[in-house]
């Protein structure tokens, strides 16, 4: 038989799983940390037509289309990996991972949306892999 502390215990934990898993359902945080959302943008860097987006590239696109729209700061990653293009073809291929951790949610969607829609347009790319997912955060 369960008893009384048992039970809290097995309600306490079904209530912080619930929780989480309510999309878009930003944390409870301890101070000094504040609910935030963790953007991640994987770039990949092969050019449909063939080569690769060079460093000088990736440095103006990020000056240019990331720097202005999140000027507070972002992290980036060299990163590879794979995905199933629109014809089933496995691809392998090196990325830039940019991750952004944003207070502002959901004021962030459509700078987010612009720097996607800029890099797909000027280096030809089918799509930018975008992940989102609630944080606590602080600096």
């Amino acid at each position: 038989m369960w008893s009384r502390v048992s039970r809290a215990i097995a309600a306490g934990a079904l209530l912080l799983l619930s929780a989480c898993a309510q999309p878009g359902a930003l944390p409870v945080c301890t101070a000094p940390l504040k609910p935030a959302l963790e953007v991640s943008l994987y770039f990949g860097r092969d050019k449909p037509a063939g080569g690769q987006v060079s460093d000088a590239e990736w440095v103006s696109f990020v000056a240019e289309s990331v720097t202005p729209r999140f000027p507070a700061g972002h992290s980036i990653v060299d990163a590879g990996g794979q995905y199933r293009d629109a014809s089933g073809r496995i691809v392998r291929e090196s990325s830039k991972l940019v991750v952004i951790v944003v207070f502002d949610a959901p004021a962030h969607h459509a700078k987010v949306t612009s720097i996607i829609e800029t890099y797909v347009k000027r280096f030809g790319q089918e799509s930018v892999l975008r992940v989102e997912r609630p944080v606590c955060a602080g600096v």
